[in-house]
């Protein structure tokens, strides 16, 4: 249980490297929800941001193939990537990393086109009002759906919560909202809660099993928690665990009295 950093109920935090934990069950998991590291030198406490692309591919591969162990034959995995990056390279990353799922075993349902309107990761304009080599970067991400055997899900307790209005209007592919703060979350790369909440209200049930396996500050946690389901995020990066406990007591409802009956392996 030294890996185990923090529990509570259903909720768990994991600290471990994704590629070689074994604190997940295979075949447990519902959902996963979850945004790898993008290779575009961003900052993390312990991950190299800065790998070859042949070796970014790899590290992908290995853990994705890991998810597909770990989910249930009719669970699903929502996987945040960018549409292409150019720093470093003009490269198809959503294009590469779906085929890869699929070469893997995923089977593919659909793809989410998430309009963040952030134009702050363009690194370069090419060739600047010349048609002589222009880069061309489209301001959204990617969430792909992909699942593992089949696609109608028969487990679990078959209670959802979505609303009308919302079932209206997310399944639309086209979502639009702003990204998240890192200064206000402490992290170098979090994503909106609105993200998981959308995922986990139209992927999953209630009292589901949902997994994070880059979970940095914890933002799937807590919307998984909030929302009735069981919640698993991993990290390798200890003081990530720390603020995604931190942030967890502070935004799930999760009364006082009920940290001491929280377990802290971390501590």
């Amino acid at each position: 249980m030294d890996n185990v950093y923090f529990q509570h109920q259903g909720l768990k935090i994991i600290n471990d490297d994704v590629l070689t934990t074994t604190s997940i069950d295979n075949s447990s998991i519902d959902c996963i929800v979850t945004s790898p590291p993008y290779n575009v030198a961003i900052q993390y406490a312990t991950h190299r941001d800065t790998l070859q692309y042949n070796e970014y591919l790899a590290f992908s591969r290995k853990w994705l193939q890991h998810c597909y162990a770990w989910l249930k034959d009719d669970g699903r995995l929502c996987l945040n990537i960018p549409l292409d990056k150019n720093k470093g390279g003009q490269q198809s990353v959503g294009a590469d990393l779906t085929v890869m799922a699929r070469d893997i075993g995923y089977q593919y349902h659909s793809t989410i086109v998430w309009n963040e309107g952030n134009i702050s990761r363009r690194t370069a304009w090419g060739s600047w009002l010349s048609a002589s080599a222009p880069y061309v970067i489209a301001p959204v991400e990617l969430i792909v759906i992909l699942y593992k055997k089949k696609w109608k899900k028969t487990s679990g307790s078959g209670k959802s919560d979505i609303t009308k209005e919302e079932f209206m209007e997310w399944t639309n592919g086209l979502w639009t909202f702003s990204g998240e703060s890192k200064k206000r979350i402490g992290h170098p790369a979090p994503f909106p809660i609105e993200l998981p909440k959308r995922c986990i209200k139209l992927f999953s049930f209630i009292d589901d099993i949902i997994l994070d396996p880059f979970m940095g500050s914890g933002t799937t946690l807590i919307a998984a928690y909030n929302l009735k389901r069981n919640a698993i995020g991993i990290d390798l990066d200890t003081s990530y665990c720390a603020l995604a406990k931190d942030r967890i007591i502070k935004e799930c409802t999760i009364y006082q009295d009920d940290l001491f009956k929280a377990v802290n392996y971390g501590e």
